[in-house]
Order: structure tokens, then C-alpha cells, then sequence
């Protein structure tokens, strides 16, 4: 076996082990009977491609603490099928990076595929309750993104005073986050559907609400108003990037497509209202 061919096999090999003690942690730490079963299964699964891949190398190794402490404080935020999905797409790209050299040795490269392929299966039955209500989260997150940031557009130009702006803005985003969650559970409540219509309004109202704090915390950090504007919109299309992108793993959507979309509508509402804004101050000659 040539260095090369080895270097790549060590390293494969240090990531299944890497990921047998994420998997057999998340089985520790996981209350349904059903998934903490899977993740055991998928642990043991991990293991086994270790101990494989070590009659090639000779060699044991240590996990990469630092990658495991990553990766479970992100399932904390993100949730697990969000992170075993992202772990499963890094896989098949290394996998497909390695193909050539692997070539060397075909039957390392059947048994990673074979075994890949019984965690897909896996991980496909896997059940996260947060997953169910994602289409409520969209609906926070958008809903807020597209009408506090157009309010915001709208009131810069009228107001030109970043504090009026800030209490305004954020007296209208709780008032539309509790009005959106209060709709959220009337909608679920009429639809035969498994998702607890009081839990859809919880994440519906709490995304908003957590997007409009986003949104008018440059509106406190700074007097200029325009900075303050070009800010809340940076902020707009960062969450949009990071929501699109959990969206895109978790429910394996596309990600340019839907990024693009919600982009689009933003700066489309923020640039009429604040259109709006301008001739209404003109109009009424408000100062």
C-alpha cells in the first residue's frame, strides 16, 4: 500500500470513529425509544467501518474531540436530523473525493458504500418533532422578514430618528408576531394534521419575534439611520442564508433557488415602502 492510498484510509478512518462517539452520544442523550435505537444502530454501524478500515492501517486512533463537541452543541440549536444530514453529505463528498485512490483497494470502497447506504435508510426513518413544524417556522421567519424589514424601510425615511424608528418597529413586529401565532392555531386547528396547532403558534409567534428583535437591534447600536437601514437588511439576508441553508439539509430542498426567492421579495417590499414612506412625508408635509 502506497503512502498516499494510506494517508486517505487513516483519515476516513479517523472520522468513523470521530462519528461512532457522536452517534453513541446522541443515543445517550435521546428520549424517544425509536431514535435512541437508531442512533445505537448507526453508532455500531460507524464502528464496524473503524475496525474494517484498521486491518488496512494497522493502526488505532483517537476521536476529534473538538469535531464532536461541534457538532452536538449544533444539534443543540439546529436539532439532529439538521446535523446527521450535513455529516452524511460531508461523507459522500470525502467518499467521492477518494473514489480513484480506493480504486486501489475496490472491496474498502463496496463495504463503506454498502454500509453508507444502510445509514441512509436509517436516518430516513429517523423522527425529530421540530422537523413537523418547520413550515410554521417559514412562516415566522418570512412573514417577519418581508414586513418588519419593508416597516423598517417605510419608517427610516418618514422618522429619520433611529429610537422613534427602533419603538415603533418593534411595537408593530410583537404586535404581528402575536396576531401570526394567533392565526398559525387557528389554521392547524382546521386541518387534519398531527401537529399540535398550540405548539405551531409557539414556533410560528417565537421565530418572528426573535427575527424582529434581529432586525431592529441596529436601530439601538447606532443614531446614523441609513447605516442603521443597510444593517437591518445585511441582517435580513444573513438569516435568510442560514435559514435556507437548514431548510435545504434538514428537508433536502434547493438552496439557491429558495435564497434567491425570499431575497428577491425582501428588497422588493423594502424599496416600495420606502417609496411610500417618502411621498406620504411629502404629502403631509410631516416633519
Amino acid at each position: 500500500m502506497n503512502n498516499q492510498i494510506k494517508n486517505i484510509i487513516e483519515k476516513i478512518q479517523r472520522n468513523e470513529i470521530t462519528e461512532y462517539f457522536i452517534y453513541n452520544r446522541l443515543s445517550q442523550i435521546e428520549k424517544d425509544p425509536k431514535n435512541k435505537q437508531i442512533f445505537r444502530k448507526i453508532a455500531e454501524e460507524e464502528y464496524k467501518h473503524y475496525t474494517i478500515l484498521k486491518k488496512y492501517s494497522q493502526k488505532e486512533f483517537s476521536p476529534n474531540k473538538i469535531k464532536i463537541f461541534i457538532y452536538l452543541l449544533l444539534t443543540k440549536i439546529f436539532g439532529f436530523t439538521f446535523i446527521l444530514k450535513l455529516m452524511e453529505k460531508g461523507e459522500d463528498k470525502a467518499i467521492g473525493n477518494y473514489q480513484k485512490v480506493i480504486s486501489f483497494h475496490p472491496e474498502i470502497f463496496e463495504i463503506l458504500e454498502e454500509e453508507k447506504n444502510h445509514e441512509q435508510e436509517l436516518l430516513n426513518i429517523l423522527d425529530e418533532e421540530r422537523l413537523k413544524y418547520v413550515s410554521s417556522m417559514v412562516l415566522g421567519l418570512s412573514d417577519a422578514l418581508v414586513e418588519l424589514t419593508g416597516t423598517l424601510a417605510g419608517l427610516t425615511f418618514a422618522f429619520k430618528n433611529t429610537k422613534l424608528i427602533f419603538l415603533s418597529g418593534f411595537i408593530t413586529g410583537i404586535a404581528a408576531s402575536l396576531s401570526m401565532a394567533s392565526s398559525e392555531y387557528l389554521s392547524i386547528k382546521t386541518e387534519e394534521t398531527s401537529r399540535n396547532p398550540f405548539k405551531a403558534a409557539i414556533f410560528t409567534g417565537l421565530t418572528y419575534i426573535l427575527t424582529v428583535l434581529i432586525l431592529v437591534l441596529p436601530y439601538l447600536l447606532t443614531s446614523n439611520y441609513i447605516v442603521a437601514l443597510f444593517l437591518a437588511i445585511g441582517f435580513s439576508i444573513i438569516l435568510v442564508g442560514i435559514f435556507n441553508f437548514y431548510i435545504s439539509i434538514a428537508k433536502e430542498l434547493e438552496f439557491s433557488k429558495r435564497f434567491w426567492e425570499m431575497i428577491v421579495i425582501i428588497f422588493s417590499v423594502s424599496l416600495l415602502t420606502f417609496i411610500i414612506g417618502f411621498f406620504i412625508k411629502k404629502f403631509l408635509a410631516i416633519e
